[in-house]
């Protein structure tokens, strides 16, 4: 019977992840990825070209929902300022929705996100993911000045800080591998402390 080549791409998948998650990408090795799929190296290179391959395809899927899920929210939120929603529901949807829709499903591939990547061009994921979404923080907070909003005056610098504070204190229970309750529980309580702040900024009471 031929191999079911699917299952197979699955296993080396697998392997794959726990190389990775074992020992990171600097210190994985190909053979050894090889040996927890029961395959050579000839033949996991069928699968993919190189360890930098393999690595992105575990990361990349994760990166782009979560890229995705962003540009809905942001894409929504202007619609509802635009169409005069309630200061309540305008800020309804937040971070911990996207933590638990996208980022939960996916712990492990979130994990070599945040923890393994070292080596990798995906190391400075947070940085660089604050860099995209400070720009259109700050296309926000002119869009609600323009609507009436009595924003607050906030710098590039400033903003780039309190971004990289607030999603460091929502990723840190995912990474330290608490489980959904806790992880929950704790969202939640960063949310109350940061969430004040950013009503203030936005002009939203």
């Amino acid at each position: 019977m031929p191999r079911d080549k699917s299952l197979s791409h699955e296993k080396v998948k697998r392997a794959i992840r726990e190389e990775f998650l074992e020992k990171g990408y600097d210190d994985a090795s190909i053979r050894s990825i090889g040996a927890r799929a029961g395959m050579t190296s000839a033949g996991l290179y069928r699968h993919y070209p190189d360890k930098e391959a393999m690595y992105s395809a575990m990361v990349e899927p994760l990166i782009e929902s979560i890229k995705a899920w962003t540009k809905r929210h942001t894409e929504k939120k202007f619609d509802m300022v635009d169409g005069g929603a309630k200061n309540e529901d305008l800020f309804g949807e937040n971070l911990i929705d996207l933590i638990k829709e996208v980022i939960l499903p996916r712990r492990d591939e979130f994990k070599l996100l945040m923890t393994r990547s070292s080596g990798t061009k995906y190391e400075n994921f947070i940085n660089d993911y604050v860099e995209e979404n400070q720009k259109k923080f700050m296309e926000a907070i002119r869009h609600l000045k323009k609507r009436g909003y009595k924003t607050l005056d906030v710098s590039e610098e400033e903003l780039h800080m309190l971004l990289s504070a607030y999603l460091t204190a929502c990723f840190e229970p995912i990474i330290h591998d608490y489980d959904d309750n806790k992880i929950i529980k704790y969202l939640n309580t960063v949310q109350q402390f940061f969430m004040p702040g950013w009503l203030k900024i936005m002009g939203v009471k």
